[in-house]
């Protein structure tokens, strides 16, 4: 074993050990060097090893922090066979687990809303007190569709972050992107129609699904890579597919990254059928590298993509300003918009427009990308370490979710209950799909401060889901 290889190992153990907890920042190049008496090239060749294995992550101009990456993420699933279209009916369990979510006695990994901690609050309030003394009429007129045109100038103007090119007046602000989903939908199907969702997929559409009347037909997904493009081709040959939805972008619940080239061909492939593309971007802000990935919008050249967003998970959840950008669908989705709830609050829509006016916002990106990839990272060894034998995890590189696998025979509807006992909140796998998978996994949410109540929490989950098949 070469002398880089021997650190290597030397510093696994440390981290599987615990002398370097996940998130934390291991020795300096420099430091290792001099401590073990080898030269700084030895150090980054163990550090590069290590990183190339998921024990390290390499971060600009901050150093190595240690990762626990044994947990492997669960099995691709790209080409399997598709049960076909069917009925949702997911709203009543969506709608009692949501309920506890406002449970303040629990610690809880379900509901997917940062906790106050990581939002810019203080900010906020600075922006809003600016808006109501400037504008004397803030609260007495009303903020009808397309909405304030300052804050689609700021959402316009952050377009290139993504890799997209569209003006202010393509915009149309929502109330959140569930209702920006919700309107792209109503733009593109009818009652009856069948719709190409990823599975797992995120329950909020499946639930705009379910009340639209419509059909989901569920394509397999990889847990790093996304939406399976040899699956969806199949399934458009085979059914009459009017729209496909997918979080190109650190879906929910897996965290999957599309990569790039997938992308531009997924908007390719269905441009060439005229089927429309509605993307749902609500975490490509809270990629935890320095370059925000592009969105599956930048590839396209027809307007074929309606593009769905909000600031819920990154600046204020219960302001509800979120977007649409629908391309062709432009003045369908106004009017939709009009004669469904007619106007957006306009004082949310102003505030935030200021608070993206100069750099706070990207200050505040910078600070929350961090604390949620350690988080996740934590998270991982802690179910590493308390969950039983077999368990595994998706390697989320964005976001703030997780999606875990337990053992074949573990039910996490019985779990779900057994941990509201114990003062634990989480989301079980069957909520993700319209027919009935996912019993033996659960989503997992790190957006709380990590400390000592947060890591209890997740070693009783784990004694308890070791208890069950």
């Amino acid at each position: 074993m070469n002398l880089y290889e021997n650190l290597a190992t030397e510093l696994k153990d440390a981290i599987r050990q615990g002398t370097y907890p996940p998130g934390e920042r291991v020795p300096s190049v420099r430091r290792l060097s001099e401590r073990n008496g080898v030269s700084q090239a030895t150090v980054v060749a163990a550090y590069r090893l290590l990183e190339s294995h998921g024990w390290l992550e390499a971060r600009p101009q901050s150093g190595f922090f240690a990762r626990h990456p044994e947990s492997a993420p669960p099995p691709a699933r790209t080409t399997e066979a598709n049960a076909g279209p069917c009925a949702v009916n997911v709203t009543e369990l969506a709608v009692r687990l949501s309920r506890n979510t406002q449970r303040k006695d629990l610690v809880s990994f379900g509901a997917a809303v940062p906790h106050p901690d990581f939002l810019p609050l203080k900010d906020l309030r600075t922006s809003l007190n600016r808006c109501l003394r400037g504008v004397d009429d803030v609260g007495s007129r009303y903020s009808f569709p397309p909405g304030e045109e300052a804050l689609r100038l700021r959402i316009a103007r952050r377009a290139a972050d993504s890799g997209c090119q569209f003006g202010p007046d393509d915009i149309v602000i929502t109330d959140g992107c569930q209702e920006a989903l919700n309107l792209a939908l109503r733009a593109v199907a009818r009652p009856g129609d069948i719709v190409a969702i990823e599975t797992p997929a995120f329950f909020g559409t499946l639930q705009a699904i379910e009340s639209l009347g419509m059909q989901a037909l569920e394509i397999p997904s990889d847990p790093d890579t996304g939406l399976s493009l040899e699956a969806l081709t199949l399934a458009i040959d085979r059914w009459p597919v009017k729209a496909v939805v997918t979080v190109s972008s650190f879906s929910n619940p897996t965290g999957s990254l599309m990569p790039d080239g997938h992308k531009a061909r997924l908007v390719k492939m269905l441009a060439a059928r005229t089927i429309p593309l509605i993307e749902d971007d609500i975490y490509g802000d809270l990629g935890h590298g320095r370059e925000r990935p592009r969105a599956a919008k930048a590839y396209d050249r027809d307007g074929n993509v309606l593009l769905c967003s909000s600031f819920s998970k990154s600046i204020a959840p219960g302001y509800r300003v979120g977007w649409i950008i629908p391309g062709r669908w432009r003045k369908q989705v106004e009017h939709l918009k009009y004669v469904g709830t007619m106007a957006n609050a306009t004082l949310p829509q102003l505030a935030i427009a200021d608070y993206l006016a100069d750099s706070r916002y990207e200050r505040h990106l910078v600070r929350v990308r961090r604390v949620y990839a350690d988080n996740l990272a934590r998270m991982q060894s802690a179910i590493s370490r308390y969950f039983p034998a077999g368990t595994r995890t998706s390697r989320p590189t964005g976001g703030f979710v997780l999606w875990v696998e337990l053992p074949e025979g573990r039910d996490t509807m019985a779990l779900y209950e057994q941990a509201l006992a114990a003062g634990i909140s989480f989301t079980p796998g069957r909520l993700f799909s319209p027919q009935d998978k996912y019993g033996n996994c659960l989503r997992l949410v790190a957006a709380l401060p990590w400390e000592a109540r947060v890591e209890a929490a997740l070693a009783e989950l784990g004694r308890l889901a070791g208890r069950g098949g």
